[in-house]
This record gives structure tokens, C-alpha cells and sequence, in this order.
């Protein structure tokens, strides 16, 4: 297994300011779901076989999608 995919704090402080800020209750950090998705798509991983370490794959992958229909990305 490779080895996780975590942003570095210059990575994070260039791309925290892009990301859209959403209320409501306590949700999964944004810099880990971020380098979960990177790390899938780095290592070519089915949204399934993501570490738990990125928090809920399902979280993940919506996060993903939310982001994606924004136009993030």
C-alpha cells in the first residue's frame, strides 16, 4: 500500500481561501477530505479502497462532487 497523501501547511494556505466555507454542524476537515481525494487520484484508487485515515470514504466523495459542481476544479 502506498503511502498516504497529506498537503503541507504552504500547499493548504495557497488552497484553504478556494474552498467554499458551508454552516452548519462540525464536519470532516477540509484539509484531510483534500488529501484524501488527491492521494485517490495520485495512487489511481477506487473511491472505496481510500484509507480511513481521509475521514469516511462517503464524505470524501461527496465532498468531492459538492466541490466539483462549484467548479473547483
Amino acid at each position: 500500500m502506498a503511502e498516504l497523501f497529506w498537503l503541507n501547511d504552504t500547499q493548504w494556505a495557497a488552497i484553504e481561501p478556494l474552498l467554499p466555507k458551508l454552516g452548519g454542524k462540525p464536519r470532516v476537515d477540509d484539509r484531510r477530505v483534500l488529501s484524501g481525494i488527491l492521494h485517490r487520484f495520485r495512487e489511481g484508487l477506487r473511491w472505496r479502497a481510500l484509507p480511513e485515515a481521509y475521514g469516511p470514504r462517503t464524505t470524501v466523495f461527496n465532498r468531492f462532487n459538492r466541490w466539483s459542481q462549484r467548479g473547483l476544479w
